[in-house]
């Protein structure tokens, strides 16, 4: 069958994509291909193993309908300054347009009506002065908390909209290749995701790919093999926080999510917090070839005594080098040879006086790790010696905003490394240089997280639409 698009990946933005254009337009055929399970299949066995197993071939948190999102905070960023570059893209203030459009659909689709970060003006005016005397930037962002179980039930509700009306859904389904004539694309090339059975062919007038941060390094490998206009963009690197709640209390009060940015000394480059999750859960997430990395889970009913958040350092190479994915990669490698195969984790006092962490000593800290499988030992044994310089001065800077936030008993976990460093070259409607080929989400570079993800997608059926 010839179908009138085919979106390759059920992420955020493949999800949206398929949602936008089907609602305008129930009469096209369209094909959503994912390499994992659809929704209620998916589960982490960690919940009994209580360690990481390394499924195979895959992880269920990072593959399967709704990519990582299912797995994630649950976070909605409601600000066009957080989420990547899309508004150099296609303008800041239609950015905001299709967030608020993006928002009501998840409201249509039961997300929290609560929007954390928009009351306390005062008090966020006080932590907005620590930040400068500190010498770092607030973002104002406010933000929509679905939860990471919350999430997953939106989704589902997704995912049986689509299916109800007529969006064809082929799980278990690896994309292998895309077919090109002529500069234009014809369609894509698949196999079983399992069995790895020989391919087969499927053809649209339209594909999208929307691979995800777990197809980062694929969508770079076919970027090279058929020509598709890219170039290297910034890799971030950087650890998992891990404090006592009572340290983060009245940030995460006031503001739930504190977007703090930073360029501190000697080297200037950009460093971040990211991802907050107040009495959340540190987790651990695997990429191919059993690259694990870390990441934080918050749901909305049930909370741990701590916060965590991660602190990212940006990374930008210049000529010669042109893999920032596969630098990101080898330094995951380094932390999990150190980690035999596992997240590390070390107190930050422990850094600071140049040893490494005993599972004794994390023992007695008031700061107990919701990671229990994490391994303690020396992260500045594999993290470069920039990237940690920098992450050391950020949290010095950070112990401004927040009093105890770089007490000796902190934690870092890491490997936590974003992989979305390859920038595809694409037009204000999503185009690459070959002919109805569009790229979208975090895969393509122009995005992170769920928000901006979404609303590219949501963007993409709208453009469909009017072709």
């Amino acid at each position: 069958m010839k179908y009138d698009l085919i979106i390759v990946g059920a992420g955020p933005s493949g999800i949206f994509t398929a949602f936008e254009l089907n609602r305008s337009h129930p009469e096209k055929k369209i094909l959503l291909l994912e390499q994992g399970k659809p929704i209620e299949k998916r589960n982490c066995p960690k919940d009994k193993t209580k360690k990481c197993i390394n499924c195979q071939p895959y992880c269920n948190i990072t593959t399967g309908f709704s990519g990582a999102g299912a797995f994630s905070d649950g976070k909605l960023s409601l600000s066009p300054e957080v989420g990547g570059d899309l508004p150099e893209l296609i303008g800041y203030d239609y950015v905001q347009e299709l967030i608020e459009y993006t928002d009501n659909i998840y409201l249509q689709f039961g997300a929290d009506k609560k929007v954390e970060g928009v009351e306390s003006k005062e008090e966020i005016k006080e932590i907005r002065r620590k930040a400068i005397e500190a010498g770092l930037k607030l973002v104002d962002c406010p933000i929509r908390h679905l939860g990471t179980e919350k999430a997953q039930e939106i989704y589902q509700k997704i995912q049986n909209h689509l299916m109800n009306n007529g969006v064809d859904i082929k799980f278990g389904t690896q994309t292998t290749d895309i077919i090109v004539e002529d500069g234009v694309i014809k369609g894509v090339d698949v196999t079983d995701s399992l069995k790895k059975t020989s391919g087969e062919k499927f053809y649209a007038d339209n594909v999208v790919i929307s691979a995800g941060r777990k197809g980062a390094d694929w969508l770079e490998s076919l970027c090279v093999q058929h020509g598709i206009s890219h170039r290297a963009g910034t890799v971030d690197i950087g650890v998992r926080v891990e404090v006592r709640n009572e340290i983060m209390e009245r940030v995460n009060n006031i503001l739930y999510e504190s977007k703090l940015i930073g360029y501190p000394a000697p080297f200037k480059d950009k460093v971040r917090t990211f991802c907050q999750n107040p009495g959340g859960f540190v987790s651990q997430e695997n990429y191919d070839n059993n690259l694990a990395v870390v990441n934080g889970h918050s749901y909305k009913d049930r909370k741990s005594n701590n916060t965590n958040l991660a602190i990212l350092s940006s990374h930008n190479f210049s000529h010669p080098f042109n893999q920032p994915i596969k630098y990101g990669a080898k330094v995951s490698e380094l932390l999990n040879m150190l980690g035999g195969g596992r997240i590390l984790v070390q107190r930050y006092g422990d850094i600071l006086d140049g040893k490494r962490t005993w599972q004794n000593e994390l023992s007695r800290s008031n700061v107990v790790p919701t990671l229990p499988d994490a391994v303690a030992g020396d992260i500045t044994s594999a993290m470069p010696y920039r990237t940690m310089t920098n992450i050391i001065n950020f949290i010095e800077a950070l112990n401004t905003v927040v009093p105890g936030f770089a007490a000796a008993e902190t934690l870092l976990y890491g490997p936590e490394v974003k992989f979305y460093s390859n920038k595809v070259e694409i037009s204000q409607e999503f185009e690459t240089n070959i002919k109805k080929l569009y790229c979208l989400g975090d895969a393509s570079g122009w995005t992170r997280g769920l928000m901006m993800a979404s609303l590219m997608g949501v963007r993409m059926g709208q453009i469909l639409s009017n072709k």
